[in-house]
């Protein structure tokens, strides 16, 4: 191993165990060499297609409050207080979209989201992100967590009681397990071979030749050799120049292209170890290759993305706003906080109808209640159930069976 190549191995070990003791987990570097941290990692088209699509998705579901009605339904809960931060607005600067698409890239690249609750009567009125960057979390002795982070050159200290603490996979309630501590490895590798290609390209896509020599060359012919010659076939700019040779010299073209070695393939393959990381399917994010084994229906491939990538997503988000947000008296009354997952149906006006057909059809929603969903005013009669004629109890059915069976035989008597 040459000296200079230690040498990096040495200065990467050395820059991690620094970067893991201060406990940072973005701006390691990884195996490939790359330094890998939330702009990095950002730059891949992968990465960012990924958090992209799971946190645009979830941002633009609506966040409703449930509470019972007493009849065994929820109804919507928009005079409680909270309803309006979830909802509307968290905060006097972000929409709500806005604040929930923040906190879901959190979740996905560092694997916590943090939000300052701000309180009024023991109600919620706002929610302000904290960047989980610069967030440290300890258990004091007393059991409660203490957040401490740093924002625009101050320092901030708060408990569990006044930080909203969304954990991604992992379970540990000091924090979930980051994507990009634990992806390092795979988007190092995927940076170098971006640059790799870059490197190719600026070059011309022209592989590089071998100059050759009769004899061994003096001091000022190497310097004349490794300065004038070799530098016109670096970079672009001198593609097309004539090269001229002298002094017994000649030139050696080596055939080499990326596919030849692999480039493309490694890069494809990259692409693949990033959705795996993020379990998003790759024709999510426009990468068809090998996609025979995926839905082909459109309809199909959101119930995929919906029951295996957004269900756990949003059952944890839920789980954590219930608990940390809604007082006591609230969850004893039987109120809830859940998304509406009927918000991915709003681009689908085919697959709305249907849904809509199927449950007017057996009675479980009423014409008022389709045209409230739609934002259409009621009308009259369409508060009552129907269903369809021929849905008939099977006790029925077997006792009008029964009656037309006696009546034919009563029938066929003399």
């Amino acid at each position: 191993m040459k000296l200079t190549t230690r040498l990096k191995s040495a200065v990467v070990r050395w820059f991690n165990a620094d970067a893991a003791a201060s406990g940072r987990v973005s701006g390691l570097a990884g195996d490939a060499g790359e330094i890998v941290s939330e702009n990095s990692a950002m730059s891949l088209s992968a990465v960012w297609a990924c958090v992209n699509l799971l946190a645009g998705t979830i941002a633009s579901l609506p966040v409703m409050i449930y509470r019972p009605d007493g009849k065994g339904r929820q109804q919507v809960a928009a005079d409680h207080p909270l309803y309006r931060v979830l909802h509307l607005s968290p905060n006097y600067d972000q929409t709500a979209l806005d604040f929930w698409e923040f906190a879901q890239a959190s979740l996905e690249l560092w694997g916590n989201a943090y939000a300052r609750i701000e309180r009024v009567g023991g109600q919620v009125i706002g929610l302000y992100p904290v960047a989980p960057g610069s967030m440290v979390v300890r258990r004091l002795q007393g059991g409660d967590l203490e957040y401490r982070w740093s924002e625009e050159g101050r320092t901030y200290t708060a408990t569990d009681k006044n930080m909203l603490h969304i954990r991604g996979f992992g379970g540990n309630p000091l924090g979930g397990m980051g994507t990009l501590q634990f992806g390092r490895n795979t988007f190092s590798l995927a940076r170098a071979g971006d640059r790799v290609a870059g490197k190719m390209f600026a070059n011309g896509m022209q592989p590089s030749g071998v100059l050759k020599f009769d004899k061994f060359l003096t001091e000022p012919q190497r310097a004349i050799a490794e300065d004038k010659i070799a530098s016109q076939f670096v970079g672009a700019r001198n593609a097309g120049k004539p090269l001229i040779l002298e002094g017994g010299a000649s030139w050696s073209q080596i055939s080499l292209n990326p596919e030849d070695a692999q480039m493309l393939e490694t890069r494809s393959y990259s692409v693949e170890e990033i959705c795996r990381f993020f379990g998003v399917p790759p024709f999510m994010i426009g990468h068809n290759e090998k996609s025979s084994g995926y839905p082909t229906s459109l309809e199909q491939q959101v119930l995929t993305f919906q029951k295996f990538a957004l269900r756990r997503r949003l059952k944890r988000i839920e789980q954590a706003l219930t608990k940390q947000l809604l007082t006591s008296d609230d969850r004893a009354k039987g109120l809830s906080i859940e998304f509406n997952l009927e918000g991915l149906l709003r681009g689908d006006s085919q697959g709305r109808a249907r849904f809509y057909q199927a449950m007017t059809a057996i009675g479980a929603m009423t014409i008022n209640e389709v045209r409230a969903l739609e934002n259409l005013p009621d009308v009259e009669g369409g508060d009552v159930p129907r269903m369809q004629m021929q849905n008939k109890p099977i006790t029925e059915i077997d006792r009008e069976a029964i009656r037309e069976l006696i009546s034919e035989e009563q029938g066929q008597k003399p």
